[in-house]
């Protein structure tokens, strides 16, 4: 008989621009996971862990940074997450839902910055390597609407402050990553009724969580790598 082993998790992540919602879909995310039966842990980027949350602060609030600078931040910020609370978590069989991860960098360092798409995807190969995401929501907004939801917050940090141009490139290279990751990106129009995204959202999870549990099912099978 082989030894009964915990299955591993599965990492989601969300992503999308200033304004899209992504406090009402993380809530979506939570109770369909919840009504599953599924045990699961909340998190977000940058940050995660002490060190990477005090990184988070000079990222957010610092009056300015390099672009070089603000990349390799998020880098550093991202391996603690990874190492410390990411990886440890799917080994023990918990879900992982992310606030941001690794796409964001390719949208707001790499679109919105203009760095070098090639050294960020040799960064993500060197800190993130095999622990990317299975599932990714991504909260597709005009980014004018956008800038327009945060106008009336009462603090906005320093990449909140950016000009539109800045947030129309973000957008753009949000797009690209999902041509170029379709196996695991899905798009949700943020423009639309909170309740029309959240039902989305509900419906994309649960397809998810039931192809995960009939996957799992599978594997268990006699004669499968983990059946008996």
């Amino acid at each position: 008989m082989h030894p009964r082993t915990e299955p591993r998790g599965r990492l989601i992540t969300l992503e999308g621009g200033e304004g899209a919602g992504k406090t009402t879909a993380l809530k979506s995310i939570q109770t369909v996971l919840e009504a599953a039966g599924i045990r699961y842990l909340m998190t977000r980027e940058p940050g995660g862990t002490p060190e990477a949350e005090a990184i988070r602060e000079l990222l957010l609030g610092a009056e300015h940074l390099e672009p070089m600078t603000e990349l390799l931040l998020m880098f550093a910020s991202r391996r603690e997450h990874v190492k410390k609370v990411i990886e440890p978590a799917l080994a023990t069989g918990l879900w992982v839902i992310s606030d941001r991860y690794v796409d964001a960098s390719y949208a707001y360092q790499g679109g919105g910055r203009g760095i070098d798409r090639r050294l960020i995807e040799q960064l993500d190969q060197a800190v993130v390597g095999a622990c990317q995401a299975d599932l990714t929501l991504l909260l597709d907004i005009d980014p004018k609407l956008g800038m327009e939801r945060i106008r009336h917050r009462p603090r906005t940090d320093r990449i909140e402050n950016e000009r539109l141009a800045f947030f129309e490139r973000v957008w753009q290279a949000y797009q690209q990553q999902a041509r170029q990751h379709p196996e695991r990106f899905r798009i949700i129009d943020a423009s639309q009724a909170r309740s029309r995204v959240r039902g989305e959202i509900e419906t994309i999870l649960k397809d998810f969580v039931t192809a995960t549990q009939h996957k799992h099912q599978t594997d268990k099978k006699p004669g499968s790598p983990d059946g008996h």
